[in-house]
Order: C-alpha cells, then sequence, then structure tokens
C-alpha cells in the first residue's frame, strides 16, 4: 500500500465503503463485485484499496479475532504482528515489572501496542514507515494514551518512558514482493541497538524462532512461544523483565490455555533407551528452548535416539508440552514391504510423521500405492540409529 492509496481509503467515503462490504468471501466472484463497486461511482483505485483491506481484515481474524473488523493492515504488516492472545502476555509482562509508560519501537501495524493500551499502559509507539505508522495510529484510535510516531526506534527519545518493546523488521519490500532477510545484522532496528537499550531500561526484543541463539545476549531470558503446534517466536527479555533464574523457556499455548516450562539454561538430554509402549512428540517450542531433557525427565521417559526429538516411555503421562502415541506395532522400515504391510491393513489414509529420515511423506505416500478405507499413522525416525517404522494412535 503507497501513500496515496492510504489517503483514498481513510477518506470518509473510503472508510464507509469498506464498512459496507461485510465479511469477505473468497469464493465470491472478485470481478463482478468490482464491477458493481465501479458501477456505483466509486474511482478504480479506491475500489482496489477497499477491496484489499476486506481481504486482509478476514485473514487478519486469525490473529486479532473479532478486533480485525475495526483494524487496518498491510500485507507485511500483518504477516509479522504479533498475535493478540501472546501480545497480551507481552503486555501482562511489561505490567508485573511495574512499568507505566512503553515504548513501542517498530510498532508496525500495533498489534503489541494495542495490547498494552488495553491494559491502560502508556504507550509511545514508532514506525519508520508512514503507511504503516498511520495505519498504527488508526488502529490505536480508542486509546487515549497511545501515541504513535512516524520515527525511526533510534530516533525516539525515551525520556520519561519505563521500557522497551521491539519487534525488528525482518522482511523487505521491493518491487511488490516481500523476502525475509536471514542476517540478523540487516534488521531494522539492528539487534545492536535493540539489545543496548537494556543498558538505559528494560527491554522485550521479538524474534523469529529460527533466529541464530548466538545473538541472544548473556544472561538475558529466551523465551520461545509456541501457538497451537506452531512455533510463533523468540522473545528475548532483559533488565527487569527477565524472571530471575529463567534462561530458557518455552511457553506453549493449546485452545487458548498458556502453559510453560522454564529453567536456567539448556538442558542436558536423558540417555538413549530402548522403544517403550509410548512414543512422545515435543512441542516445537520445547525443541526450539532446548528442553527435551527436562521434558523427559518429567514424563519418566527417555530419548529415542541421539540428536532425534523423540522420546519414548513405559507409561502414559499427560502433558501440554507434548504430543503422545501409542505403539501398535512395528512395521518394517523398507518401502516395499512397508507398502505390502499397509495394503494388508487395508490402509487407504496415512499420516506420516518423520524425523531423522531423509524422506519426503508426499511422494512416499504416492510411492505406498494405498488403497482401502482405513486410515492410520506411521512414525519413521530411528531407533539407537537404526531406521524404523512404527505403527502408532494418538494417544491424548
Amino acid at each position: 500500500m503507497d501513500r496515496a492509496e492510504l489517503v483514498e481509503l481513510l477518506s470518509p467515503e473510503g472508510l464507509r465503503l469498506l464498512d459496507s462490504i461485510g465479511e469477505w468471501d473468497a469464493k465470491a466472484d472478485v470481478v463482478k463485485t468490482v464491477a458493481a463497486l465501479r458501477k456505483q461511482g466509486h474511482a478504480p483505485g479506491l475500489v482496489a484499496a477497499v477491496l484489499s483491506q476486506a481481504r486482509l481484515r478476514a485473514k487478519g481474524r486469525a490473529k486479532f479475532g473479532e478486533f480485525a473488523s475495526r483494524m487496518l493492515f498491510t500485507e507485511p504488516g500483518l504477516e509479522q504482528a504479533t498475535r493478540l492472545n501472546v501480545a497480551a502476555l507481552h503486555a501482562g509482562r511489561f505490567a508485573r515489572a511495574g512499568i507505566a509508560h512503553v515504548a513501542d519501537l517498530g510498532c508496525g501495524i500495533g498489534g503489541d501496542a494495542l495490547a498494552l493500551a488495553a491494559i491502560e499502559l502508556e504507550v509511545t509507539a514508532a514506525d519508520a514507515d508512514e503507511v504503516t505508522a498511520a495505519i498504527a495510529a488508526y488502529n490505536l484510535t480508542p486509546f487515549p494514551q497511545a501515541t504513535v510516531l512516524h520515527a525511526r526506534a533510534e530516533e525516539v527519545a525515551l525520556g520519561g518512558i519505563g521500557g522497551a518493546w521491539l519487534d525488528p523488521a525482518r522482511r523487505v519490500t521491493s518491487g511488490g514482493s516481500t523476502r525475509r532477510l536471514a542476517d540478523a545484522s540487516d534488521y531494522s532496528p539492528p539487534l545492536d541497538f535493540a539489545f543496548g537499550l537494556s543498558e538505559r531500561l528494560p527491554v522485550g526484543v521479538k524474534l523469529g524462532p529460527g533466529t541464530d541463539r548466538g545473538v541472544i545476549p548473556a544472561g538475558a531470558e529466551a523465551q520461545w512461544v509456541s501457538v497451537d503446534g506452531d512455533v510463533v517466536e523468540l522473545a528475548v527479555w532483559l533488565g527487569a523483565l527477565a524472571r530471575p533464574g529463567v534462561g530458557r523457556a518455552a511457553l506453549v499455548i493449546r485452545g487458548g490455555a498458556a502453559h510453560e516450562l522454564t529453567a536456567p539454561a539448556d538442558s542436558p538430554d536423558e540417555p538413549v533407551g530402548e522403544l517403550g509402549a509410548y512414543v512422545y512428540e515435543p512441542d516445537g517450542g520445547v525443541i526450539r528452548a532446548r528442553l527435551i531433557g527436562d521434558l523427559a525427565r518429567s514424563l519418566d521417559a527417555r530419548m529415542l535416539s541421539d540428536g532425534i526429538a523423540y522420546l519414548t516411555g513405559d507409561r502414559l503421562v499427560e502433558t501440554p508440552f507434548a504430543r503422545a502415541f501409542r505403539v501398535l506395532e512395528r512395521l518394517p522400515a523398507d518401502e516395499r514391504q512397508l507398502r505390502r504391510e499397509l495394503a494388508s491393513r487395508g490402509v487407504g489414509t496415512l499420516e506420516i510423521k518423520k524425523r531423522g529420515v531423509d524422506v519426503d511423506p508426499a511422494a512416499l505416500r504416492t510411492r505406498l500405492k494405498l488403497s482401502g478405507g482405513a486410515s492410520a499413522t506411521i512414525i519413521l525416525t530411528r531407533e539407537a540409529g537404526r531406521h524404523i517404522a512404527l505403527l502408532v494412535e494418538r494417544a491424548d
């Protein structure tokens, strides 16, 4: 979205038209919709902007729920925006630390600033992109204690501000396409600036979950956040926002409930042991935080093979930090024998889970020539270094 498009969208006509569109119907005939709006006398640019926003609002429901219906978005802004339930947890941490005024530097479309303002914290939000800053200002209109600046993070005066939240831009848009920045040193603002602020005030920094762990400052709390099985971020907390004795944390949100596994540092793995009656697949947040060993000990489980994030145990222990599978049978790891075994069971629908083996599940599923009315789940992995195939069923 460019400045001219935003000006049209924010006009009284543009906002009325956007609200009149109603819920976006992905199956609707867009050409017919455009023709109808043009026939009503709306300019082509305005029609395009309004329909784009209607589509983004529908997409934004996954992160913002009902709030998306009154927000404005950009495509990259929505992609990088924090989910509202996660942003609420960020805001709660600032509140518990007694910080009443927070600078949201690199605020994007304002997702985290919304959560901060919603619990009545004063917010000074800033973004280097003029259009993005304007959209954040629109989204924060209901909160008089929120101020939005069009400014680079490094330019914001921090006098009187008690803490800062930074979400460095990790993508760059050029020629209508957006690409992810691979090198953390290219982020905006740079990580050196973001982490350096902790010498002046408590700081939280949002990064991608796959960020090189080597950039995490010594003494920081690194918290990987997973939502319904999807690892969505790495939050690095410094100063008063970091919890004493917590160097690594896996925050797992499932079905709206939050659970957390914490430790002072990476936990050592448990020794490898024999296959038990159950296989546990740790949540991605636990894997990223390298707390698999602590999870194994809480489950009275052991590693199935060195370097592979599958655990095995002899009894079922309920946990939010892993998916449990009951082992039904060992199957041949050889592909031709595996095909015969599945055919004999009439398996036509197959879920393939794998770790530690070089297999493309989609291609394998095709080669297995499945047919029949039964469904099944198999795990392809290694046991003490040897390839195995396990017929399993979900136990949780």
